[in-house]
């Protein structure tokens, strides 16, 4: 079959720019027809170098799977990267249930792609931003409501029961379905839109022009892609006129979170401080009342979150013991130190982390799986404890001043 009647029979554009060819190929992640047609691209010979659609650590996951293992899931926590990983799992979680329906590898495109450019001996560029950059600019871009429609909608999608067809499959890669879908998804939350999506396609393409201009010998890259970002992508390469370098620099910028977030838990903790401070100067029965409702409030809450996480008994102890006392320190919070005692008592083995990615696909397997558990306890902690603390100050200033 020759390379014309190939891009003819897939999603792709081909562009001139700069005295550079780029071959841009849409493909669906789990579709064996997208795997097979890069393969037949790569060892046609036509291309001097191959560009896919991966950042440094998803190319490092995807080429060695135990890399989990050597996660240390404590200090992940303690530094505030739980919200990413536990995102990086969900996603990862929904695209290996759709790659069992059909029997492929999730991501066989791009593993089949680095196969056949390592076996041709043809330079791989890896042209997507860090996962770790995009996720943040993502919960940056996006109010606090929305943050918890997406993880919502996370979570249905690693529980969700419902089979997706391969037709389906294949109509995505057409881009009728895909971009019909990621035009409403920009009507209705354009805020989620462009750092997923539209910044993307404006990073991988300024990083074309990049590795174009800098490989002098490269004249004909094959671009492997998935095929939502087809149209994006070929549109910035073939009509962005800003310089490359400043692109990828503003876009790889993280942007300043709000104060707000900053100073709202400190200001709950002076409202707090301040009622117990009224209470007992109005009698050391009502202050230490007030104690007694501030600790209940979180302490049972925090307590309920590790129960529902399945947290070894003395985490639940935990969670009850630390959570009124965190809840009064924003710098640490009671899911750290919930996890903490989780992984002193169930430490992840091994086989944990091997099974991690077959076990994240059911909702039995993050409950049964040390690394996933560890991960349930944090969050359900720490929302319990949250949720205490708003409910315990607001029953606090009622009492003072219902």
């Amino acid at each position: 079959m020759s390379l014309t009647t190939l891009l003819e029979q897939q999603p792709s554009e081909r562009i001139e720019r700069d005295g550079v060819q780029y071959t841009v190929l849409g493909t669906a992640h789990v579709s064996k027809a997208s795997a097979d047609a890069v393969e037949a691209l790569i060892d046609s010979g036509e291309f001097d170098a191959v560009a896919i659609e991966l950042d440094k650590n998803r190319f490092a996951s995807l080429m060695d799977p135990e890399r989990w293992a050597k996660l240390d899931l404590f200090q992940v926590i303690r530094s505030g990267r739980a919200g990413m990983v536990g995102a990086q799992l969900a996603l990862s979680a929904f695209q290996q249930r759709v790659a069992e329906q059909f029997d492929i590898e999730a991501g066989q495109e791009m593993r089949v792609a680095i196969k056949s450019a390592q076996a041709a001996n043809l330079p791989l560029l890896l042209i997507d931003r860090d996962i770790g950059i995009t996720m943040r600019r993502v919960y940056r871009n996006v109010p606090w409501w929305q943050r918890l429609t997406l993880f919502s909608g996370l979570i249905a999608s690693v529980f969700s029961n419902e089979e997706i067809s391969e037709e389906d499959i294949e109509k995505l890669k057409q881009g009728d379905m895909l971009e019909s879908t990621f035009q409403e998804f920009a009507e209705t939350s354009e805020r989620l839109y462009t750092p997923l999506i539209a910044e993307r396609d404006m990073y991988m393409a300024a990083r074309l022009r990049e590795e174009g201009q800098a490989r002098t010998p490269a004249k004909n890259i094959l671009v492997v892609i998935g095929a939502g970002h087809l149209k994006g992508l070929s549109q910035h390469l073939r009509d962005g006129d800003e310089d490359a370098v400043m692109v990828r620099e503003q876009l790889e910028q993280i942007p300043e979170p709000s104060v707000w977030p900053k100073l709202l838990p400190w200001f709950i903790v002076g409202i707090v401080v301040l009622g117990f401070f009224i209470g007992f100067a109005r009698s050391p029965e009502l202050g230490f009342s007030l104690v007694r409702t501030w600790i209940l409030s979180n302490g049972l809450l925090a307590g309920l979150g590790a129960i529902v996480a399945l947290a070894h008994p003395l985490t639940v102890l935990a969670a009850f013991v630390a959570a009124p006392i965190t809840s009064l320190n924003p710098l640490i919070g009671a899911g750290v130190v919930a996890a903490g005692v989780e992984l002193w008592f169930r430490k992840p083995q091994v086989g944990d982390f091997e099974d991690l990615r077959k076990d994240i696909v059911t909702a039995r397997g993050w409950w049964h799986n040390r690394v996933a558990k560890t991960i349930l306890v944090f969050f359900l902690t720490s929302l319990g404890s949250a949720l205490g603390t708003y409910l315990g100050g607001a029953r606090i200033f009622g009492r003072l001043f219902g």
